[in-house]
């Protein structure tokens, strides 16, 4: 997917904890990501349980591969090996209908800022997407205020010099409902939109180029589907957890149960084939 600033794309380093048991897993993992376009290195620590894999995929792609190998994969944290952590985010999207995801944002460096993500539960098609002003769920998404536009500028499009900062234009639902996406922008920051809110919006942004009057204000993309406060998150090398705290559940556990509510505690299912 083509960046925000219309620039090739940055790769960064995706931390996966994987499970494998002996040899034959490492060559299995090495085997899934062998040849991929767009995996331009991978290392595996059997000894960790840990793989690390140097890509401009999306990380749920990525993680789609190795567990095609029948092995369950954990995304641990996201940055470059190379370069020290700037600062990583995380939105987990819901809301009253079926729309839910994960949308994590990476600062790969001073100016760029990577936003990727999987959205779940959308009619086929692009759908806007924005950083709000307010990280407040107590009215459902409608408390989240309006677009983020610390700057007062008229809504536009991603490339476009004039438009909030929180317009990240349209992510497309496939014939599933299913949007997977990789953009990345130089006019967001990680650390100003901690705190804030991630919306995800009913119809397509027509990025200010329209002739509805809440073009230049919203992109007129309709209504607010689903949304979710943006919290700090674990850069690379960042997540030691291999138990939650709260309700010991291993991140294998974890991997396939609700992140709270009916389900959560239900009796572990049968581990993955290794």
């Amino acid at each position: 997917m083509a960046s925000a600033s219309g620039n090739s794309e940055t790769a960064c380093t995706l931390e996966f904890a994987v499970q494998m048991t002996c040899q034959s897993c490492v060559d299995a993992v090495r085997k899934s990501l062998q040849g991929v376009p767009g995996v331009q290195g991978v290392e595996v620590q059997l000894e960790n349980q840990m793989v690390l894999v140097q890509t401009t995929l999306p990380s749920p792609k990525v993680q789609a591969l190795l567990e095609g190998t029948g092995r369950q994969a954990v995304l641990k944290g996201m940055g470059d090996s190379h370069l020290q952590n700037l600062e990583a985010a995380v939105a987990i999207l819901g809301g009253l209908g079926p729309v839910r995801g994960v949308v994590r944002f990476l600062q790969l460096t001073p100016e760029r800022c990577l936003i990727e993500g999987t959205i779940d539960g959308l009619e086929p098609g692009p759908h806007g997407l924005h950083v709000h002003q307010y990280g407040d769920l107590t009215s459902n998404c409608a408390s989240c205020g309006d677009h983020y536009n610390p700057d007062g500028t008229s809504h536009g499009g991603p490339q476009d010099a004039d438009r909030h900062r929180g317009d990240l234009g349209n992510v497309r639902a496939d014939a599933d409902g299913r949007a997977v996406f990789r953009m990345e922008d130089e006019k967001l920051k990680v650390w100003d939109v901690i705190g804030r809110s991630l919306v995800i919006d009913e119809g397509e942004d027509d990025l200010g180029r329209g002739s509805h009057p809440l073009s230049k204000v919203t992109g007129n993309s309709g209504e607010r589907l689903a949304c979710g406060i943006i919290a700090r998150s674990a850069g690379l090398f960042q997540n030691p957890k291999q138990i939650c705290s709260c309700d010991g559940l291993t991140i294998w556990e974890e991997r396939g149960r609700p992140i709270a509510g009916q389900g959560r505690k239900e009796p572990a299912q049968p581990p993955a084939h290794l």
